[in-house]
């Protein structure tokens, strides 16, 4: 019985992290007519900086901060709002905005 409780601890958890509510949502749009969704990776970031690409909850800096991504993680970028781009990645999918600068689109 406490093995159970234990996985379904676990299972809320991931749900939990991977259902993140955003503040400013975006859709997600592929199907197998058009991909509404590109491929980026992120690039350029200074590894004796920060080293990391803030992902948040919406187009800007004032939203709060939910993720972190590095050179060379890819992403589908899915939505524009000025410098800002809504993003999905990793498995299970995660979703949250960037800004555009440290993108560099992929072919395919």
């Amino acid at each position: 019985m406490k093995m159970q409780t234990l996985a379904l601890v676990l299972t809320l958890i991931a749900t939990g992290a991977s259902a993140q509510q955003l503040d400013v949502d975006f859709e997600i749009i592929e199907d197998d007519q058009a991909a509404g969704c590109g491929g980026s990776v992120v690039a350029g970031l200074n590894p004796s900086g920060d080293g990391f690409l803030a992902v948040r909850t919406g187009p800007g800096t004032e939203y709060r901060q939910i993720d972190k991504l590095h050179n060379g993680n890819m992403v589908r970028t899915c939505a524009v709002h000025g410098s800002w781009v809504g993003v999905y990645y990793g498995q299970p999918r995660q979703r949250g905005w960037v800004h555009g600068n440290w993108l560099t689109h992929v072919a395919g």
